[in-house]
């Protein structure tokens, strides 16, 4: 079990607007700790569903998720959401950076609200952070100032100042022209190769899916394939 980052087992969910609706069909898979995983689909097949699931920003669902070793059926909201902070690190189309801040002080966010280490040591870890990305001197720039996929790659500095297990991204690329696409593409692939870190992304980017590891696709809810890339 340790060598596993996340389990999903039997993972099902309905909508009840405007009638009832079952999104997902017990989905049931795990993820090794250091993968590189795509969630791939048509549009409503349930990929977005099933991250926001097994983000546990969705705790309305039947089946079971744990995540390094804890099940979190049935934790309460401010359960979850320090979870959150401390391993899962988001990175999503739209960055959602504070463009009124630099962007060091948005990497520094999410640390300064787990509030583990002193204020110096954040500051510190996120200008590491930002130089993992290339970002180092554009630190004290206002996000507004910088471009698309500096700003994307500032929200992947964001997504990784708590040092989490997990790194999940909602169309992390889904905004960027090909070659901001292949840097973060390059990204994921280091952390998840150098440091162990394990990235869930749902995609519509082939070519960033059948990069990726594994694939899993999914059709009207139900896992429907779920393919490792070949070594070379």
């Amino acid at each position: 079990m340790s060598e596993l980052a996340l389990s999903a087992k039997n993972i099902s969910k309905y909508f009840y607007v405007p009638q009832t609706f079952q999104v997902l069909k017990e989905i049931s898979f795990d993820v090794k700790k250091g993968e590189f995983l795509s969630l791939i689909g048509k549009s409503g097949s349930g990929k977005s569903t099933l991250l926001y699931i097994l983000s546990t920003l969705d705790t309305d669902y039947e089946g079971e998720l744990i995540i390094n070793n804890n099940n979190l059926r049935g934790k309460s909201q401010n359960q979850l959401a320090k979870f959150r902070n401390a391993h899962i690190g988001f990175v999503f189309q739209f960055h959602y950076l504070l463009p009124e801040f630099t962007a060091l002080d948005n990497v520094m966010l999410p640390a300064l609200k787990l509030g583990i280490k002193s204020k110096e040591e954040i500051e510190a870890k996120a200008y590491e952070s930002l130089e993992l990305l290339g970002l180092k001197d554009q630190a004290m720039k206002h996000t507004n100032r910088l471009s698309g996929g500096q700003q994307q790659r500032v929200a992947i500095s964001r997504a990784l100042i708590n040092d989490p297990t997990i790194i999940m991204g909602d169309e992390p690329t889904g905004n960027l022209d090909s070659k901001n696409t292949s840097i973060v593409f390059d990204i994921f692939h280091q952390l998840a190769k150098e440091r162990g870190q394990t990235v869930i992304a749902v995609t519509h980017d082939d070519d960033f899916a059948n990069n990726s590891d594994r694939v899993l696709e999914l059709h009207d809810g139900r896992l429907l394939s779920d393919k490792y890339r070949e070594q070379k």
